[in-house]
């Protein structure tokens, strides 16, 4: 039944920022579908807890205490999952984040910290997975007749929408989601045909990332009053998109950003900044 490819069973996957929010949502959904699942993030209770959810779905979880922006110990995270899990078929690069700030405000450094954080860090630890991810592959986790004509692996990136759009505050992160959004790309040409690469450009989604809007119903209408499908977005509506990309229900996409932002065509916050 064609219901059959969302399935993951007897896969494995590693979610990078696991703890909270989009990656908990992400990590979730790829054990409901049937994958174990690594858990990476800073804060261990946070992951401890998703590890509890994930047991209650039937599925096992390895937590992996680590900060993802030090590179110098990822190749530990990636052997700490296979170790744990015995394989590797999905990589999702949920790391990342940087808080908007004016232009002239914006110093060197957090520029360039803006940029290791979402884009070098899924550069490395995608690099460092794909020896694991081709491996899965000559041990199938389904089988041969439920299989896809040719079996993939894959990786999935969570980009934003902020990649494509322009508003003022954003030169950091907008730049740097942009380059993991073309990476993508690119990186679906140099691991074609056995890894898939594809991602999910967000909106605003309600997360903690997003409190100050949260709390405050002014902003929370504002928000909501510029997005065509009038509402934010909830951590499942991106999980949702990383699951089908990651299952076999995608197994014909790779390079590909799928967007999944209510509709938007232009920020639906102004920050206020004023003219120079």
């Amino acid at each position: 039944m064609l219901i059959d490819r969302f399935r993951l069973d007897g896969r494995a996957a590693l979610v990078t920022g696991a703890g909270r929010g989009i990656g908990r949502a992400c990590a979730l959904a790829l054990a409901e579908g049937g994958a174990d699942v690594a858990l990476v993030a800073r804060t261990r209770s946070d992951l401890d807890a998703v590890a509890a959810r994930v047991a209650e779905l039937g599925r096992r979880a390895v937590v992996l205490p680590a900060d993802v922006s030090d590179t110098a110990g990822l190749d530990g995270v990636v052997a700490g999952a296979v170790g744990a899990l015995g394989r590797l078929d999905i990589l999702v690069n949920n790391a990342g984040g940087a808080p908007p700030r004016p232009f002239l405000d914006t110093s060197e450094r957090a520029f360039e910290a803006a940029f290791h954080f979402n884009v070098t860090t899924a550069f490395r630890l995608t690099q460092l997975a794909v020896p694991h991810l081709l491996a899965a592959l000559a041990d199938p986790p389904v089988p041969e007749a439920a299989a896809p004509a040719v079996p993939t692996s894959a990786v999935v990136n969570v980009s934003s929408a902020m990649g494509r759009l322009v508003g003022r505050g954003y030169a950091a992160y907008g730049t740097a989601k942009a380059a993991l959004s073309h990476l993508t790309r690119l990186l679906a040409a140099d691991l074609a045909p056995r890894i898939r690469v594809n991602a999910v450009a967000v909106g605003a989604t309600a997360t903690s990332a997003l409190e100050t809007v949260l709390t405050d119903p002014g902003l929370r209408d504002a928000m909501t009053a510029g997005t065509p499908l009038r509402r934010l977005g909830e951590p499942d509506d991106v999980a949702a998109a990383v699951l089908f990309l990651a299952s076999d229900a995608g197994s014909y996409l790779t390079g590909k950003v799928i967007e999944v932002d209510g509709g938007i065509e232009r920020p639906n916050l102004d920050l206020g900044l004023p003219d120079l």
